[in-house]
């Protein structure tokens, strides 16, 4: 597998390398975030949001489950951490083609919704302000963006 792991060493260098990966992001792309909480999946998720021109606030969808954004293409937020031993499908599939990118966090707990190809992102604390982040590409475009987020 084509992986690439970096670092950054402050929130602002997290949200900015997720800014840079929202420059390579097409319609209907899914990434997913891995990692403990406090851990930064958030502050990427802004990032993200950035490189999208999104000017809304993001926050952590944590008790909604979903929140919608509209940028350069729009982001569906996605937390399913109160997902975990439920059996309720709420629609990921739409929020998968409705030809935004979808950002979900603590997607291990909705693994059996998810679509073939996907970015799994995974976050981990190295110290108080280091974070180690590896992306783990599921599918072809998916290593293409890789190589180009080395770059």
């Amino acid at each position: 597998m084509n992986t690439y792991q970096t670092k950054t060493h402050s929130k602002e260098e997290t949200m900015a390398l997720g800014s840079t990966l929202a420059a390579l992001l097409e319609p209907n792309d899914v990434i997913t975030l891995e990692g403990d909480l406090g851990v930064g999946k958030t502050a990427f998720t802004k990032g993200i949001a950035k490189g999208l021109n999104i000017s809304r606030m993001v926050t952590s969808p944590t008790f909604t489950i979903v929140k919608q954004y509209q940028g350069t293409l729009s982001l569906n937020h996605m937390d399913a951490y109160r997902l975990e031993h439920s059996e309720e499908d709420i629609g990921f599939d739409e929020y998968f083609t409705n030809g935004g990118v979808s950002v979900i966090e603590w997607a291990q707990f909705i693994e059996d919704y998810l679509p073939p190809d996907r970015l799994a992102v995974e976050i981990s604390y190295v110290d108080e302000y280091t974070r180690s982040l590896v992306f783990k590409p599921i599918g072809n475009h998916f290593v293409n963006v890789i190589m180009e987020l080395r770059k």
